[in-house]
């Protein structure tokens, strides 16, 4: 009778220990997800606070180049008016930023008094260094994205994850193989930088 009533009281007793910890797991990857996902905005924010020094810095130079100026400026602002949940959206839009600055930097590559300013070359020193942070993030995002959708998506974790309403996230990725290519500047014999 008594091994009845410890298997009785057990039991569910032992069934809630487990959903309690996959839930605080799940709660603990979602937390990281978010750090993550914070740690991207936080270097999108740098990057684009750096643009329009940047842009200013190659208009003068190259005044005649209006409409990627423009674009890159219509991006910038684009971008901080998005949802950070929508990771689809704004990988796309980090990635039309990415190519705005390439022209940017391919245009500034015709003008040789620009690139030794001391002023374009700390702007493209702070570019590098937020480029790099900002791929550090991401591979952070995505390490944590990864982490969050093995619990959600492995037994007994996608028990708990469906009864509390877990999903699988998305990655923060390009959706072209185009777009994970390096843009291509050539020389010409003048020493002008060109986009190709």
């Amino acid at each position: 009778m008594m091994v009845f009533l410890l298997l009785g009281l057990g039991l569910p007793l032992l069934l809630l220990l487990l959903i309690a910890f996959f839930y605080n797991k799940l709660v603990k990857a979602r937390q990281f997800r978010e750090e993550a996902l914070s740690g991207i905005d936080v270097q999108l924010k740098r990057r684009a606070d750096l643009v329009p020094q940047l842009v200013e810095s190659v208009k003068g130079y190259a005044g005649h180049e209006k409409a990627v100026f423009e674009e890159v400026t219509a991006l910038r602002s684009a971008a901080g008016t998005q949802d950070i949940h929508d990771i689809k959206a704004r990988a796309a839009t980090e990635q039309k930023m990415t190519q705005g600055l390439a022209n940017i930097i391919a245009i500034a590559e015709d003008y040789a008094d620009l690139k030794a300013s001391a002023n374009f070359i700390k702007l493209m020193d702070s570019l590098i260094d937020i480029e790099d942070h900002l791929q550090m993030a991401r591979r952070y995002y995505n390490g944590t994205v990864r982490n969050l959708n093995i619990l959600v998506q492995s037994f007994p974790g996608n028990l708990v994850a469906g009864l509390f309403g877990f999903a699988a996230q998305e990655f923060f990725e390009l959706d072209s193989v185009a777009d994970r290519l390096p843009p291509h500047v050539s020389f010409t014999a003048s020493g002008k930088g060109e986009p190709a």
